[in-house]
């Protein structure tokens, strides 16, 4: 098997930390408010984790200048964004089209996931499994629960949440709003991504163009770092075939990092402002080696157990959490901040409670530092 995380020699330009934090930060629509679309936003950074369904607001309130919620809620309404399974088993929101080439993409990823779940599947027949909830969720939207009881009908002997999981794994299901939608609640309830959106996926696209989009968002990045983010295995050969027309770069530990030509790769020393980012952000989670965001020192602080906690940057790193009360924004640095550096994550609170909650009165407060 290749390695994927060779060393290359010297000769290779050096890009430190601090430069490959600015230049994902700016990839990620982070050093400044970006004037793009909502859905010109999605897909630039290849969609939005979306475990929760508040986080890719957040996410975008974050990046993009005059965002509002209901702009994201109206592209889901319209059935221009959906929500579905893709990178790493995770649900991502997407663009439509995103939605109709990338989940073929990583099905490879999602059949290997059912071996997982052999035992309880002995004698099902997954072809036939995936015609049968295909039928079903065309017919009306189904939760996971009326889905499982369904297949277990025709399945008696099988673990029903093994056959809940083929399917998923087997079919581009999306979940129908209002599920998603901002201000609202529903059930996660399910259909094809066919169904829901009136046309047929189109072919998988080639691992290259995927490669290149993943430059664009994340760059510069190491292959490992890109199969982290598509939970896919075995594409140095895209990066090889690529090679020609991308440029390299070697990182503090020597490891070989690709990236786009023309991409921006700004000094170092550029000002990063800090940034309220939601739990589950592809910015902490898109990358094998996250120290270009992560510090050492607070590897593993933005999770307890399954837990994701929102997270707070300051000079483009993460440095502390920060949640919503009844009446108050509390923000928990890991270490003492500056005044100056205070200030700024003052006002960038109040921009962002702005944003996410016009009309709303929400006090300011410092929690206690976190051990």
């Amino acid at each position: 098997m290749t390695n994927t995380k060779r060393s290359v020699t010297g000769t290779a330009p050096l890009l430190g930390t601090r430069a490959l934090n600015r230049a994902t930060l700016d990839r990620q629509l982070l050093l400044r408010p970006a004037q793009l679309s909502v859905a010109a936003a999605v897909e630039h950074l290849v969609g939005l984790q979306a475990q929760n369904v508040k986080p890719p607001y957040y996410a975008l309130a974050a990046r993009l200048d005059g965002f509002t919620p209901e702009a994201l809620s109206r592209l889901m309404a319209d059935r221009e964004a959906v929500r579905i399974v893709t990178m790493r088993s995770t649900i991502h929101t997407h663009t439509a089209d995103d939605c109709l080439t990338l989940r073929p993409l990583v099905q490879p990823a999602r059949d290997r996931e059912l071996v997982t779940f052999r035992k309880g599947l002995a004698g099902v027949d997954l072809d036939r499994l995936a015609g049968l909830a295909r039928d079903l969720v065309e017919a009306e939207p189904r939760t996971m629960t009326q889905l499982r009881e369904a297949l277990l009908r025709e399945w008696p002997g099988a673990d029903p949440q093994a056959l809940a999981v083929a399917a998923r794994c087997r079919l581009p299901l999306v979940q129908v709003t209002p599920r998603g939608l901002w201000g609202r609640s529903g059930q996660v309830r399910l259909t094809t991504a066919e169904h829901w959106l009136g046309r047929p996926a189109q072919p998988a696209p080639a691992p290259d163009a995927v490669v290149l989009r993943y430059l664009a968002a994340f760059g510069p990045a190491s292959v490992k770092d890109m199969q982290a983010w598509a939970g896919m295995t075995r594409l140095r050969d895209a990066f090889e075939r690529l090679s020609p027309q991308l440029v390299t770069f070697r990182d503090e530990m020597g490891v070989e990092l690709f990236d786009l030509p023309d991409a921006p790769r700004p000094d170092p020393e550029t000002p990063a402002p800090p940034r309220f980012l939601p739990e589950f952000d592809n910015l902490l989670l898109s990358h094998a080696d996250r120290t270009r965001v992560v510090p050492p020192e607070h590897r593993g602080r933005s999770w307890q157990g399954n837990l994701a906690h929102r997270t707070l940057l300051v000079d483009g790193f993460l440095a502390g959490l920060w949640r919503l009360e009844e009446d108050a924004l509390v923000i928990e640095p890991f270490e003492g901040l500056t005044r100056a550096q205070r200030d700024e994550v003052t006002a960038e609170g109040e921009r962002m409670l702005r944003v996410m909650h016009p009309g709303s009165s929400y006090d300011i407060r410092f929690g206690v530092v976190r051990g």
